[in-house]
C-alpha cells in the first residue's frame, strides 16, 4: 500500500510502500477514496507529532470498508464511512455527557500503530487514521457508517472542515434566526463556518478575508459582506457596518493571537467570540478584565464544531443531499497522492480553499 510519511519536521512528505501489522479485533480495514488536506496537516509537518517518527499525514477522509476485525459487528465490507480524527468511544465520561469531541480515547487511539515502512520500522497515523494513504488500519470507534450517494470527495470534508466549521456554527455559538456574524478567515474551515450560520438562518453575514476569491466564495455560500482586512481596519468597519453596536458572534478561523482579539473587539455587549482556527501551542491572548467583566462579553473554544460525529455526520449528509449544504464548491484542486507536496505549496500560499487527494 501506498503512503505519504512525514520523515521530519518540515521536510517534504515522501511517498512509499507500507505494510499492515495483523488486523485487530476492533480495527477495520479501509479503502480510501478521498482525502482533504486541511491547514492543520500542514501544521503538523512544520511542527511534528510530538517527535513521532515516521507519521502518515491526513486525518480528512471517506472509503469503503474492506475487511472488520473480530469484534467488530456493526460494520460489514462495502459499508461507506468517514473516518472522524476524534474518535467517539461512547462510553468516557465526556462521551456519555453528549461531549464525544473530547473523548478520553483519542490519545490512545493516536498512539496505535497499524504499519511498518520499508525498513520494518512502525509507521504512526495522524489522529489515528493517516488518511494521505490507499488505506486505512483504524479503530472503529474512529468511524462513522452512512448511507448516501454523495460521491466520496465530499464526504471526506465530513470528517474534518465541515464538521468544525458548520458545527462551530451551529453547535457552539450557537447561531441563532435573525442575528448577525462576523467570520475572519474565509479559508476550507471558514467557508464552511458561513455556511453554518447562514442555516441556522442569520440576517448578516460579514466575512473577512485578504484573499479576494475566498471572499468572493463566502458571498456564494451566504455572506452578505466582506470585508478586506488588507484595505481597511476589519474591527471599526465592523462596527460602521453593524452601526457602532457590534456582531453578535464573531468567528475566528486562523488561530492567531491578533485575530482572536479582534473577533473579541467586533462582537457587541452580551455576545460571543469563538475560537475556532488552531494555534500554536503556546500562543497567548491578553485582553482587559475589566471589558470582559463590563461588557459581558464571552470567548469561547470551538474544538472540533463541539461535534457529536454519530449525531453530526449523518445530519450533515442530509443537510448537502437535498442542497442546504454544499460541500463541492470548496474543492479547488482534485489531485493524486505524488501531489500532496504541491497541494501543501498551494495551502501554505492561500491560493486554494481545499485540494482533495482523490484515490
Amino acid at each position: 500500500m501506498r503512503a505519504a510519511l512525514m520523515r521530519g519536521v518540515g521536510e517534504p512528505l515522501v511517498v512509499e510502500h507500507v505494510t499492515p501489522a495483523p488486523l485487530g479485533p476492533s480495527q477495520v480495514l479501509v479503502a480510501v477514496e478521498a482525502s482533504g488536506v486541511c491547514h492543520s496537516d500542514l501544521t503538523i509537518l512544520r511542527d511534528g507529532m510530538g517527535g513521532l517518527s515516521p507519521v502518515i499525514l491526513g486525518h480528512e477522509g471517506a472509503g469503503t470498508v474492506v475487511e472488520v476485525g473480530k469484534d467488530v459487528t456493526d460494520l460489514a465490507p462495502g459499508d461507506r464511512v468517514i473516518g472522524a480524527f476524534v474518535p467517539a468511544c461512547g462510553d468516557c465520561w465526556h462521551c456519555v455527557r453528549g461531549r464525544t469531541n473530547f473523548c478520553r480515547k483519542l490519545i490512545p487511539v493516536a498512539m496505535t500503530t497499524h504499519w511498518h515502512d520499508h525498513a520494518g520500522d512502525p509507521a504512526w497515523s495522524m489522529s489515528g487514521l493517516g488518511t494521505f494513504a490507499e488505506q486505512l488500519a483504524v479503530e472503529r470507534i474512529s468511524l462513522v457508517k452512512v448511507e448516501t450517494d454523495l460521491p466520496a470527495e465530499q464526504l471526506a470534508l465530513i470528517g474534518c472542515a465541515v464538521m468544525t466549521g458548520v458545527g462551530a456554527a451551529l453547535n457552539t455559538a450557537p447561531v441563532e434566526p435573525g442575528s448577525s456574524v462576523a467570520v475572519i478567515g474565509c479559508g476550507g474551515v471558514g467557508q464552511f463556518v458561513v455556511q453554518g450560520a447562514r442555516i441556522a438562518g442569520a440576517a448578516r453575514i460579514i466575512a473577512i478575508d485578504p484573499v479576494s476569491s475566498k471572499r468572493e466564495m463566502a458571498v456564494a455560500n451566504g455572506a452578505t459582506d466582506v470585508i478586506d482586512p488588507t484595505a481597511v481596519d476589519a474591527v471599526p468597519e465592523v462596527a460602521r457596518l453593524m452601526r457602532k453596536r457590534g456582531v453578535d458572534t464573531a468567528f475566528e478561523v486562523v488561530g492567531a493571537p491578533q485575530t482572536i482579539l479582534d473577533a473579541y473587539a467586533m462582537v457587541r455587549a452580551g455576545g460571543t467570540a469563538v475560537a475556532v482556527g488552531m494555534p500554536r501551542a503556546g500562543a497567548k491572548v491578553t485582553f482587559d478584565a475589566a471589558d470582559l467583566f463590563s461588557m459581558e462579553k464571552r470567548l469561547v473554544g470551538s474544538f472540533y464544531g463541539s461535534g457529536q460525529v454519530r449525531r453530526d455526520f449523518p445530519r450533515l449528509v442530509a443537510l448537502a443531499e437535498v442542497g442546504k449544504l454544499d460541500l463541492g464548491t470548496s474543492i479547488t484542486k482534485r489531485i493524486g497522492l505524488d501531489d500532496i507536496n504541491q497541494a501543501f505549496h498551494d495551502l501554505d500560499r492561500g491560493d486554494v480553499i481545499r485540494s482533495v487527494i482523490r484515490f
